[in-house]
């Protein structure tokens, strides 16, 4: 690489957190190793990237595409229009930012943009968060020239010749967690209390808090602490819920911003299977309880966590069982300190902390 050069990257895809927050990841670690690297997002108009890239600090583009609904609705008449008009809007960004390379994380906005890319004759690099491949990304395979991945396995999708087993880009302030105290302070929990931490993504899960909600009177009876983050969809309920329970060792929040001190205060976690979630746990090393979501595109949040499940790294309760089984599972694992142990070492064993530099050399070789 020219260190002088000033190289030009476009970063395209989004709808998730589970595809936005990658993306980032990749544009610091290239702004971190070309400092004068200028950096282009492409997103979808109304997604969440359109919020967060911004707030992140790069300039972000969005097209109009929007996905194929699965039933069969009047919505998917206007796909076509849409996915032509994204395709043309698509071409002029590329042809006038002149891309060294172009990144696809998955997600609406990457179709359009790397097609268009690999079209114009620029080398295009594929990130596969999930242990299944997207739709996107399968329409892409052929079009890339490099596809980094986090599971193994995935020549099933993907022509073995182009795949990286690299690992999902993570947060980096989840490397080196602050002590237990401090985090336990930071929530103004019990030092003295074995704290679960529970955990249901931005909005929230429905199964996780009813299996909380539902069985507060069995969390009384013990002398353990809970951190519970609801999710924006079902906060003011649940905590009215908690409220008439009356619990003191019980912390409902909406939201946790400080992720790190989270996990630094929990002793075990109970948490949905997305994949960026299942790569942070790796890295975090603490024993947890996977409820997937039934709700995703080809089951996949089962297959992420079985992947952990097999290796002795985590347990599982399933969706259909979690209300009635998921806090007797917790306390068992809370009272089984060997098996705490070997979970907590085995899925430390799965760990690939330096996936963002690895994903960025692979762009990098793919542009000299």
């Amino acid at each position: 690489m020219d260190m002088q050069k000033s190289y030009r990257f476009i970063l395209s895809g989004g709808g998730t957190g589970g595809h936005v927050f990658p993306a980032l990841a990749i544009a610091d670690e290239i702004k971190k190793q070309l400092p004068n690297a200028e950096i282009l997002f492409v997103g979808a108009e109304g997604k969440m990237e359109m919020q967060k890239v911004p707030e992140a600090g790069y300039k972000i583009f969005g097209l109009p595409i929007a996905g194929i609904q699965r039933s069969l609705t009047l919505k998917n008449l206007s796909f076509p229009f849409k996915l032509m008009n994204s395709l043309k809007q698509a071409k002029k960004i590329v042809k006038n930012f002149k891309p060294d390379a172009v990144i696809g994380v998955g997600g609406y906005a990457s179709g359009p943009t790397l097609r268009a890319a690999s079209n114009l004759g620029i080398p295009c690099l594929l990130q596969e968060q999930n242990s299944y491949a997207g739709l996107t990304n399968k329409w892409l395979k052929k079009k890339v020239k490099q596809i980094c991945v986090a599971y193994e396995g995935m020549d099933k999708y993907f022509p073995a010749s182009k795949l990286n087993i690299t690992g999902n880009p993570i947060r980096k302030n989840l490397l080196n967690l602050p002590d237990r105290s401090t985090a336990i302070k930071s929530f103004d929990l019990d030092e003295n209390k074995k704290t679960i931490l529970v955990l249901g993504g931005s909005l929230g899960a429905r199964t996780i808090n009813e299996s909380i909600a539902q069985n507060l009177d069995l969390l009384a009876k013990q002398d353990y602490q809970m951190l519970w983050q609801t999710g924006k969809l079902y906060h003011n309920e649940m905590l009215t819920r908690s409220e008439n329970a009356d619990l003191k060792q019980l912390k409902v929040l909406e939201f946790i911003r400080n992720m790190d001190e989270a996990y630094a205060a929990a002793d075990i976690i109970i948490t949905r299977a997305g994949a960026l979630s299942v790569s942070e746990l790796e890295i975090v090393g603490k024993p947890v309880i996977f409820v997937p979501s039934p709700n995703v595109a080809e089951d996949h949040q089962t297959k992420n966590a079985q992947a952990l499940v097999k290796k002795n790294a985590a347990l599982m309760v399933t969706d259909a069982n979690a209300v009635k089984g998921l806090l007797p599972e917790a306390f068992e694992l809370l009272q089984d300190t060997d098996k705490q142990k070997e979970l907590s070492e085995n899925i430390k064993k799965m760990a690939k902390p330096k996936a963002t530099e690895n994903i960025v050399s692979i762009i990098f070789k793919m542009i000299e």
